[in-house]
This record gives structure tokens, sequence and C-alpha cells, in this order.
């Protein structure tokens, strides 16, 4: 397993006793100020081990493991934010699927089918070329959001 030594300047340590003073940071921000402060092996720090850190914080050590990662690897200001989520994948539907769809769902059912199931709207969808693949839920946050209802 790797060791992440954590070395603090004198600038970044005062950084964090003012996040650890004032109460307008989020509780991840006072957390990852929490961590690092009681991991600094530099000239000003006292380090503790991860587990007595974990547990004066109540966290798991593989959270401490983590920020000291994180600072090592991406730096000082990356391990006091959040971590981005990652990208969504393109957007499948655009108003012309839209359209097709409900138009879709408003004829009449297939043979044997007393009305379109999600499953079966989603395959003739797929039938008709209108998109290359879609979900059955897919389908079904479309139809939400039309205002027409089919039970009525």
């Amino acid at each position: 397993m790797a060791r992440y030594k954590v070395t603090l300047t004198k600038e970044e340590r005062e950084q964090l006793n003012t996040v650890l003073a004032k109460g307008k940071h989020t509780s991840q921000q006072y957390r990852n100020a929490c961590i690092l402060i009681n991991s600094d092996e530099g000239p000003w720090g006292n380090k503790l081990s991860n587990e007595q850190i974990a547990q004066f914080l109540q966290i798991n050590t593989k959270t401490v493991e983590r920020v000291k990662q994180r600072f090592v690897e991406e730096g000082f200001d990356e391990c006091m934010g959040r971590k981005p989520y990652p990208k969504k994948g393109p957007v499948k539907t655009d108003g012309d699927f839209e359209a097709h769809l409900i138009a879709l769902s408003c004829s009449k059912a297939p043979e044997g089918y007393a009305r379109w199931s999600l499953r079966l709207l989603a395959d003739k969808m797929v039938e008709l070329q209108y998109t290359d693949s879609v979900s059955h839920e897919t389908v079904r946050q479309v139809l939400k959001k039309t205002k027409s209802s089919r039970g009525r």
C-alpha cells in the first residue's frame, strides 16, 4: 500500500487554521483541513496516525488515506475543493424524438397488446430508426414531461 507523506508549508498551515477557526466553510472542507493538519510531517506539524485521525473525526481510515493521496497527487487547492463529478454521456432525446414518441404512444397498440408498454415503445422507436438505442427509463421520463393523461 502506498504511503503518502503530507508536508505543509507555513502558508498552507495558516490557511487550514483559518478554515478551522471560521464557520463559513463546508463540512468537507473542515474535515479535510483537520486531516491535513493532523497528518503534517513538516517542521510545524505534530503527525498522528491515520487510525488516530479517523477515530478522532469518527470517519473511516480509508477517507484519511484518500485525502492525503489527493493532497500529494493533485495539490492543496484541489484537495480542499469538491471532486468534480464525471460528465454525463451524450443526450439521446431531442424535440423530434419526443414528438415521435408521443405520437407513437397515442397510436393504437400493436397486435396482441391492450396498450403500449414502456419497453414496447422503446423497441419500436429503435425499430423505426428514430434513435440507435433507447431505454424504457428514457421513454418514461419523456412521457412524464407531457401534460397529457392517458388514464382519463
